[in-house]
């Protein structure tokens, strides 16, 4: 799973890089400002795929003292930050621009070259893309594409979704609004697309921080978990009945269980302990991302 989104996030570094560098260059030509808050927009993508890989590093880091059960948590910090750059600083500076061009504007100068690079730019994006669906698709399974996202538990992968998609769409955006200002000769068209920019920026900014939220939070494993360790448990005959199935994910690929069962009274404390231990190497065995496992007995004679 740690391979795929390193996959995902250096796709999307690399076109991004070269966007942003190709963008700039033709916004400082032409004095677009559509095509200036796209390159803010590249700019940011960029630096927030180098935090990304920044937190999988971190996420990697092993238990100690201080935190014992790991840094997995780490990926869920840097995407909440990720969507709060995405926020102010794409959307707040292409707001900020495309407000300044409205009020105050400017003809765009050598047309073609926005042309070029936009179609240049969808081109890389349209790969990043690909990639960042291909691996989502993998962990979509038959869920839809919404309750994926929301059962999702790798925020690496949504939020390089959700970046492409918004530069595609802002793309879109972009080559409308110089068109429409090079065919009315209307300057403002120019500057309401980087306003819309903007905003596409702001939704998906809000949307990823309300989703990276909950895992930061402690986001319970997925119901068919769930249900797959209720049921493990009570199919042994020594548990009369399995009262709390808890589940917490620690990281992408960490799970933690909390289980409180009745054990029969008839049950001698020896076999207690081993059935707990057997319980431990089952529940790890059926579901690989579990890795701590806590059993509260609640009825032992």
């Amino acid at each position: 799973m740690e391979t795929s989104s390193k996959k995902v996030i250096y796709a999307a570094l690399a076109g991004n890089t070269l966007i942003a560098i190709t963008k700039f260059i033709a916004a400082t030509i032409t004095g677009s400002s559509a095509m200036m808050s796209e390159g803010i927009h590249s700019l940011v993508d960029t630096g927030n795929q180098g935090l990304l890989l920044y937190g999988l590093k971190r996420a990697k880091q092993p238990a100690d003292e201080q935190f014992p059960f790991g840094y997995g948590k780490e990926i869920y910090f840097w995407s909440f930050v990720v969507a709060l750059l995405i926020f102010a600083l794409g959307a707040g500076i292409s707001i900020y621009e495309g407000v300044h061009h409205i009020f105050h504007p400017e003809p765009i100068k050598n047309v073609l070259i926005n042309y070029i690079v936009l179609g240049l730019a969808m081109f890389f994006e349209g790969i990043a893309l690909f990639f960042a669906l291909k691996e989502f698709k993998k962990t979509k399974g038959n869920r839809s594409f919404i309750g994926a996202i929301r059962g999702g538990k790798d925020p690496t992968l949504f939020v390089v979704l959700f970046e492409d998609s918004a530069a595609m769409l802002g793309l879109m955006v972009a080559f409308i609004g110089v068109w429409l200002t090079q065919v009315t000769g209307v300057l403002y068209f120019d500057g309401i697309a980087s306003v819309i920019i903007g905003l596409i920026l702001a939704g998906v900014a809000i949307w990823l921080a309300y989703e990276t939220k909950g895992l930061l939070i402690g986001e319970s494993a997925r119901n068919e978990v769930v249900s797959g360790i209720r049921k493990l448990v009570s199919d042994y005959e020594e548990i009369e009945s399995v009262n709390e199935v808890l589940t917490m994910h620690m990281g992408p690929e960490y799970i933690l269980v909390n289980i409180s069962v009745d054990y029969s009274n008839d049950i001698p404390v020896g076999r207690a302990e081993v059935l707990s231990a057997e319980l431990n190497k089952a529940i790890k065995q059926q579901f690989p991302r579990v890795r701590r496992v806590f059993i509260d007995a609640r009825s032992l004679t």
